[in-house]
């Protein structure tokens, strides 16, 4: 009677354990999703925090906004390029030097606002000397500061750096966005460059073969744009320049989110 009663016991377990394992199956996809939608939660409000320190930022320079970054030895001396994150030297980022550090005074850390949920800090390779946290955000320099604009101004630095009263379509043009770069191997680098479709050399457009607009979000990239608001962006596979990172650009053109009037561009 015992050992009848015995195997029922063992019998009973294993049912259990193949309902318990047939409920976690289930259960999982649903979990990973919901995990998924929290960190996109995270992600637009990081990016809110982003957009309103750069609203900030425009209100203490008579409207004027940000720089991409300052590379000139007139303007930097001696010293490294400031981002608008901050500076990136061998051994040490420096994020208070950023131009939202006064209005927007988040730690250098994985879990900092300058850093995407959706893509940690070890998920892919850091630019800059250091090799540490900058930013897996990209700012709409190409546009908003051409002047300042890294490596773009030689060719764009004579177009008008804008304020926030001179974007025409504050609710429609990117400020920042989730990017990330393709330079091969098996994972992408973080760049902190919003790079439109199509660049502007001499009098000319040429399409952009390396956009960095990120597309993690399950197919979705999210973006806060001039105005403030954060909006999130579906994926269409023609976009796509980088099929293993899903990186690309919302689009085919420039307008209306990363260069509005970019067909009036013109030499001086």
């Amino acid at each position: 009677m015992r050992t009848a009663r015995s195997a029922l016991s063992l019998i009973e377990m294993l049912v259990s354990i193949a309902i318990i394992a047939a409920m976690l199956a289930i259960l999982a996809p649903a979990l990973a999703g919901a995990s998924r939608r929290a960190r996109a939660a995270a992600c637009q409000a990081r990016l809110r925090e982003i957009g309103a320190g750069l609203t900030m930022y425009a209100d203490a320079h008579d409207g004027r906004l940000m720089p991409l970054a300052y590379t000139a030895p007139e303007i930097i001396g001696s010293g490294p390029p400031v981002y608008w994150w901050g500076t990136n030297e061998a051994g040490q980022v420096d994020h208070e030097r950023g131009f939202l550090w006064p209005y927007l005074q988040s730690p250098l850390s994985t879990t900092s606002v300058y850093e995407c949920p959706q893509q940690p800090f070890g998920s892919y390779k850091p630019q800059g000397a250091a090799k540490r946290v900058t930013s897996t955000y990209g700012y709409n320099g190409y546009y908003l500061s051409p002047p300042h604009a890294t490596s773009y101004s030689w060719s764009i630095g004579h177009m008008r750096w804008q304020t926030l009263s001179s974007v025409k379509d504050a609710a429609s043009v990117f400020a920042f966005a989730d990017t990330m770069l393709d330079l091969g191997g098996s994972q992408p680098w973080n760049t902190a460059l919003l790079d439109p479709p199509w660049l502007y050399s001499s009098g000319t457009w040429s399409e952009n073969d390396s956009p960095t607009t990120s597309f993690r979000h399950d197919g979705r990239t999210q973006a806060a744009l001039v105005d403030g608001h954060v909006e999130s962006f579906r994926l269409q596979p023609a976009w796509l320049k980088s099929r293993p990172f899903r990186i690309g650009s919302v689009g085919h053109e420039n307008g209306p989110h990363y260069v509005p009037e970019w067909k009036a561009w013109r030499e001086p």
